[in-house]
Parts: structure tokens; C-alpha cells; sequence
């Protein structure tokens, strides 16, 4: 445990951001692995749409960086245009 009080408010603000982080950050893994694991391209079209939707809002979010957003976003179209 942290000795120091500005340690110590430290880890409470990172405890309450871990919190409000998580499930963000849970949707957010939820989508790519629906879109990944589309059966079809359409299906995989239609949810590309929304994972776009819920990457920007992750990154809106802080939870990920925006070039992080933009990688994931890129790669994931990526994905999609090569199903046959």
C-alpha cells in the first residue's frame, strides 16, 4: 500500500477508473470478436457499422487511444472486405 498521500489518492482515482473503465472496455472486446467471428459478410457489414460506432466511442471515452481507434477500425474493414 502506498505511504505517501498523493500515492494514495492515486490509487483510488485508478480503482475508480478501473470501474468505469470496465465495461467499456468489455463491449468494446465483445464487438470485435462478434465481427471477427461474423458467418457471413453481410452480418459482418451490418455489425462493422456498429463496432465503428462503439470503437469511437471507447476512444471518446479515454478508455483507448485514438490512433488505437483508428488501427482497430482499419483492420477490422481490412477483415471484412477480404470474407468471401
Amino acid at each position: 500500500m502506498p505511504k505517501l498521500r498523493s500515492s494514495k489518492k492515486r490509487l483510488r482515482q485508478a480503482q475508480k477508473a478501473a470501474v468505469r473503465n470496465k465495461p467499456v472496455r468489455s463491449r468494446f472486446r465483445g464487438i470485435l470478436k462478434q465481427v471477427r467471428s461474423a458467418e457471413s459478410k453481410e452480418t459482418a457489414d451490418r455489425m462493422l457499422t456498429e463496432a465503428n460506432a462503439i470503437i469511437d466511442r471507447t476512444a471518446r471515452k479515454g478508455v483507448i487511444h485514438a490512433r488505437s481507434a483508428a488501427r482497430y477500425k482499419s483492420r477490422l474493414a481490412k477483415h471484412v472486405a477480404a470474407m468471401s
